[in-house]
């Protein structure tokens, strides 16, 4: 009975130790996920709620921040910068991304060299890609001047200075840099798809471009749901891709709400505005995101 009742409490220890060692491991980085993330994710809500200006103020003043941020014109036209550029990146990314992919699934020759190019952009930062983007788009620099040393004096592409102009730049910087990662992600999904399918859709006679149509490219959403998810985040907080490219300007033309929570949170002295801002920003990226995982949640339930 004795080494009954030392095998039980040996196995019980053992038990405990493998539903508990785990926890131990994982709960120094989930309580720093939740002090650096939530927790500062709380501090500045709370900040955006009082009159914090060079320093923090923790005196509760009502909704005063965003009436200010509301009335802003240049807060709303940094949104309305947010959604045009946000929209044609995301758009533009995704389909580039999936126009890769597709090219690359077709098992052409040279496919690790095209693939190693496609994907070398996303090894540079948004700081490099906007610096180099900027000396390439420079009027008097890069590809113009090049197009006048070559003869055809007639070209010009001033779009970086030009203030209507000037957030396709953006765009186009940073379609460069992510249209790779995108089409690496397309890629592993279109690698993943069973190949009986493709057979069985062929023996029936229907041809390749509507195989992708109809059979693989709807069997790719949960890779759409992904990469939106991963876009629409760099499109909500990019900030180092267009100060480094632009800064915002000319004027406000490029200016993004990213931009305008720094400049006032920490370079104007205007910390609650920076934090409602902030908020914002927070609130404009759960608009866009919480509908979809919602429906996809919704939609593994039915399925």
């Amino acid at each position: 009975m004795t080494a009954v009742r030392q095998g039980e409490s040996g196995i019980s220890l053992s038990r405990f130790a493998d539903l508990t060692l785990p926890k131990l491991v994982l709960a120094p980085t989930v309580l720093a996920c939740l002090i650096g993330f939530y927790g500062f994710i709380a501090w500045t809500a709370w900040l955006s709620f009082t009159k914090s200006r060079l320093l923090p103020k923790y005196e509760w003043a009502g909704l005063v921040q965003y009436q200010q941020l509301f009335t802003d014109e240049r807060w709303w036209h940094s949104m309305q910068n947010l959604a045009v550029f946000g929209i044609l990146f995301v758009l533009v990314s995704l389909l580039l991304g999936l126009a890769m992919a597709v090219l690359l699934d077709q098992k052409i020759r040279g496919e690790g060299v095209l693939r190693t190019i496609y994907l070398y952009p996303m090894a540079l930062s948004f700081i490099v890609t906007g610096t180099a983007w900027k000396w390439i788009l420079n009027p008097g620099l890069g590809l113009e001047k090049l197009m006048h040393d070559w003869g055809w004096t007639s070209f010009a592409f001033d779009w970086v200075i030009n203030p209507d102009r000037a957030i396709y730049t953006v765009v186009i910087a940073g379609v460069w840099q992510s249209s790779g990662f995108v089409m690496a992600l397309f890629l592993a999904g279109l690698r993943g798809v069973d190949d009986s399918i493709i057979k069985a859709a062929q023996l029936d006679g229907a041809s390749m471009p509507r195989i992708y149509l109809r059979i693989i490219i709807p069997s790719l959403r949960p890779v759409f749901l992904s990469a939106f998810m991963i876009l629409a985040h760099i499109a909500v907080k990019s900030f180092d891709l267009v100060m480094a490219l632009t800064g915002g300007g000319p004027g406000f033309a490029t200016d993004l709400p990213s931009i305008y929570m720094y400049q006032h949170g920490f370079t104007r002295g205007q910390l609650g505005l920076g934090a409602a801002s902030a908020m914002m920003m927070l609130a404009t990226a759960c608009a866009v995101v919480m509908p979809l995982l919602y429906s996809e949640l919704r939609r593994d339930k039915r399925g």
